[in-house]
């Protein structure tokens, strides 16, 4: 992408140049790690760099890494991505609750103590997650239903929640009453469909406090157009 080489230093210098445009017009940067693991060790010190400028840079950054897991396995991503001075240190991270909330047991009480975040899968908008997702549980609600309600009943202030937003919050379970007062993480504007000036109307009161994530549709505007494209994405959420 951007005539960058496929490489950890294209990988670096494309994150680094996103952090300078979007310093002072968006708030949060979402790095995914998937992109940067794939060239390995090299890969991992070019995301560091990023993670680095990305909060030097006075924005909040959440590493897209997804990790969940048990026992002391969990405890040490929560290790990785939360701890002050990491080398991968992150403002928040994506997680994965599937073996139950309570696996995050230790990862929550490290964010909790070290002011960082955590935000769990609840909903995804891909068509493969369904299946899972809408499946009901034995208390009634649905896996994504019970995953929000898990996190709300926590009432830790850690933890939010991805809910994407290309979807059909009812058809999942999902109230937008049972997001109120949780950070909320919607993937899915811009290339994936969703409208950013529908914000309000898809996420009724959670609105305020939930992050819209584009990416696609901005990045693919080039180092030259970033800029541009970061403001009238802005724009977009206040039309």
């Amino acid at each position: 992408m951007w005539g960058l080489p496929d490489s950890a230093d294209g990988a670096r210098e494309f994150g680094l140049r996103v952090v300078d445009a979007v310093g002072g017009r968006a708030g949060v940067v979402k790095p995914q790690v998937a992109f940067f693991e794939r060239h390995g060790s090299a890969g991992y010190r070019a995301l560091e760099d990023v993670l680095a400028a990305g909060r030097a840079a006075g924005l909040v950054v959440i590493a897209d890494a997804k990790r969940g897991d048990v026992g002391s396995t969990v405890d040490a991503y929560g290790e990785a991505w939360l701890t002050p001075g990491a080398p991968l240190e992150a403002d928040a991270v994506t997680v994965v609750a599937y073996q139950g909330l309570g696996s995050l047991n230790g990862v929550i009480t490290r964010a909790e103590a070290a002011g960082k975040g955590l935000f769990v899968l609840a909903a995804t908008s891909n068509p493969e997650s369904a299946v899972t997702q809408r499946a009901v549980r034995g208390d009634g609600r649905t896996v994504a239903a019970g995953v929000v309600a898990d996190v709300r009943d926590r009432r830790s202030d850690a933890l939010g929640l991805v809910v994407g937003a290309t979807l059909d919050l009812a058809e999942v379970g999902v109230l937008t009453d049972d997001l109120a007062g949780i950070p909320v993480l919607a993937p899915g504007f811009g290339a994936q469909g969703a409208v950013l000036s529908d914000l309000d109307r898809m996420f009724g009161a959670a609105a305020v406090h939930t992050l819209a994530n584009v990416s696609r549709s901005v990045l693919g505007a080039g180092p030259d157009g970033l800029v541009d494209a970061v403001d009238r994405a802005n724009g977009e959420v206040g039309a």
